[in-house]
């Protein structure tokens, strides 16, 4: 690679580039073809069997790239964990797996933009990368949207029939000839509600075949809805059933973008395949109606008996995609959850196929989604909780221009000197660094994104203030102007801070412990030691439904929490690092199948909308060569 000045748009930088095939990378990593399928010359699927690579004893270090509070310009999360594995294995010859999330055609085509990194420190190939990959997030569409699709039909044909007539045909499975069976998913239902598995359908009393048809979902209690990779603020809200074929069976629900899915979790948080249809079988839909003195129930994708079809529709979205860096080095693109209103991390599988490959002196490095109190703090008491791997350092990636907007938002003065501003802005950087090192007894190293208009006594003045702040230590990142050359002291500050960590006995901590501990107690914790907020707001019917869920079983799951991701607080107008206020918490649901309980503060919509000049305004194909144009 042969950096140019000045740098040249991302794009151009990445058709400059003739990378690896594919097959090459993954005879370089240790990966045996049988372990992979080829999706054209520069993109490779892992097969489900490849999580059993060589498992290794001792395993390498584990790095999370986090960020201060972001701006909206950026700060370069994605370039700089591109940045420093390019640096470990191109430069410092060390083994590295760069594992990060797919992007959302969402932001592609809306405001951010894609997500492949920038400057010299991209993934490639990044067009294809920031499109359609190898189908993953289509997969998670469809599945999803299989499964709304069963929840409406099921509540129109119990409502169209009667006990004996749904019940026959539940149990009539075509080309039976006429004799009915239960199948797999019927008598787990069968089960769960005490009636003998061994009995054929005909042997069922009246009681029995009604309770066994009738789910009875309630409506107003279903949380899984449609949706779709695009922003399209339109849907948020919509009626469905307004068809005269429908009998006028309306229902108004919504759209969410495909990535916030409950499917996206569970992929991003299930070990391997059979763990994963394990979880899809347990996903809570929705409830039944309370009546007769009983109290409502959690109506499971099982229940509905469509987990198995869901499955086989996400069967090769289950493991990663292999691509490269563009100075060849390996990363695996796996899952897409938002930060702000999911758990904001890629996949657990990923993580631990690098973690068997990189061996005992090498580095997987992970991203998580926006600052330390959204996608870290998920990583830690979510991800990290189900994967058993605890990272052995964080690096905070920061910028003199995201310290200077977050100082002048806090003196609320545009016009503030650059000194006064990054005073004030160090305040922000600071609350992340002692929520990383305190809460969660992680080291970090601050990266600091170098922009060209960045002087030298502004750099070293952040470089110290970070140190005083509780990093292990503070480096110049200038990989976006010069790949992975740019990063090696960040790479060796990485190196040095992992062996000494490892070597300390000290070890990472979660924030909390999931069982035994109450769900009204998780979100304190996390609403007082990580957002700074003095008590919580949580109006009577959330609590009447926090300790539904408590008295169902779901009390011991750990707590993912829906906020805006422009402050450490619950609202975008609260800067720097707020304290003594109260946070609001407006409903929760139990994500039974990802396996955390989802509260959510305040209005966080989970369907974005396109801007004035959306991104798509400049993305084109080339009529002459077909190749993309446009992307950012």
């Amino acid at each position: 690679m042969n950096p140019q000045v000045p740098v040249p748009k991302d794009i151009d930088i990445a058709r400059s580039i003739q990378g690896k095939e594919i097959s090459t990378l993954c005879q370089q990593i240790g990966l045996d073809e049988k372990n992979y399928d080829l999706y054209g010359k520069y993109k490779a699927k892992l097969h489900h069997k490849a999580t059993g690579v060589e498992k290794r004893e001792k395993r390498g270090s584990y790095v999370v790239v986090t960020g201060v509070t972001p701006t909206s310009m950026g700060e370069g999360k994605s370039t700089t964990t591109i940045g420093l594995v390019q640096a470990l294995t191109a430069h410092l010859k060390r083994n590295s797996f760069a594992c990060i999330r797919q992007p959302s055609q969402g932001p592609t085509f809306g405001l951010k933009g894609g997500a492949a990194g920038g400057g010299y420190s991209q993934v490639w190939p990044m067009d294809e990368f920031n499109m359609h990959l190898t189908g993953d997030i289509h997969a998670v569409t469809a599945a999803n949207n299989l499964i709304a699709a069963a929840i409406d039909a099921r509540m129109f044909h119990e409502s169209t029939q009667n006990d004996q007539d749904l019940f026959r045909r539940l149990v009539d499975k075509p080309g039976s000839k006429g004799v009915p069976s239960f199948n797999d998913a019927q008598k787990r239902r069968l089960a769960k509600l005490g009636i003998p598995t061994n009995l054929q359908p005909n042997e069922l009393n009246d009681e029995q075949k009604r309770l066994f048809a009738r789910l009875d979902i309630d409506p107003d209690t279903i949380t899984l809805c449609r949706v779709i990779d695009t922003n399209d603020r339109f849907l948020r809200r919509i009626t469905v059933g307004q068809a005269p074929t429908e009998k006028n069976h309306t229902r108004v629900t919504k759209f969410a973008i495909s990535v916030v899915s409950e499917l996206m979790a569970v992929l991003a948080l299930a070990s391997d395949f059979s763990d994963v249809c394990r979880r899809v079988e347990r996903m809570v839909i929705g409830f039944s109606k309370g009546k007769d003195g009983k109290a409502s129930q959690p109506i499971t994708c099982d229940d509905l008996c469509v987990a198995g079809a869901a499955c086989a529709l996400i069967k090769d979205a289950v493991t990663p995609t292999i691509v490269q860096t563009l100075e060849g080095t390996p990363v695996l693109v796996h899952c897409g959850p938002f930060a702000n209103i999911a758990h904001g991390n890629s996949s657990i599988i990923a993580d631990k196929v690098a973690m068997d490959l990189v061996g005992e002196d090498g580095f997987v490095v992970t991203e998580a989604g926006f600052a330390s109190d959204v996608g870290f703090e998920k990583f830690m008491d979510i991800k990290c909780r189900y994967s058993n791997m605890m990272p052995d350092c964080a690096v905070l990636v920061t910028t003199v221009r995201a310290l200077k907007v977050h100082g002048r938002d806090l003196l609320n003065d545009p016009q503030a000197s650059d000194d006064i501003a990054i005073e004030k802005g160090l305040i922000n950087m600071n609350a992340h660094l002692k929520n990383i090192t305190q809460n969660f007894n992680v080291p970090v190293v601050v990266a600091l994104n170098k922009f060209t208009g960045d002087t030298q006594a502004e750099l070293e003045y952040v470089k110290r203030r970070a140190i005083e702040g509780g990093a292990t230590d503070c480096q110049v990142a200038n990989n976006w102007a010069l790949g992975g050359e740019g990063a090696v002291d960040l790479a060796q500050s990485v190196v040095k801070t992992c062996n000494n960590f490892k070597t300390s006995g000290k070890k990472a901590k979660f924030l909390y412990e999931a069982k035994g501990v109450s769900i009204l107690t998780k979100i304190e914790t996390i609403t007082s030691k990580v957002y700074g907020a003095s008590e919580v707001s949580i109006p009577e019917h959330v609590r009447d439904k926090i300790k539904m869920l408590e008295d169902q079983g779901f009390g011991d799951l750990p707590v993912c929490i829906a906020k805006t991701h422009l402050s450490i607080s619950h609202d975008p107008k609260l800067k720097g690092a707020p304290s003594r206020y109260t946070f609001p918490i407006v409903s929760v649901n139990v994500s039974a199948g990802a396996g955390f309980v989802y509260a959510l503060a305040g209005e966080v919509s989970t369907m974005p909308g396109l801007p004035t000049r959306p991104a798509f305004f400049d993305i084109t194909i080339n009529p002459d060569n077909g190749q993309i144009e446009g992307l950012f």
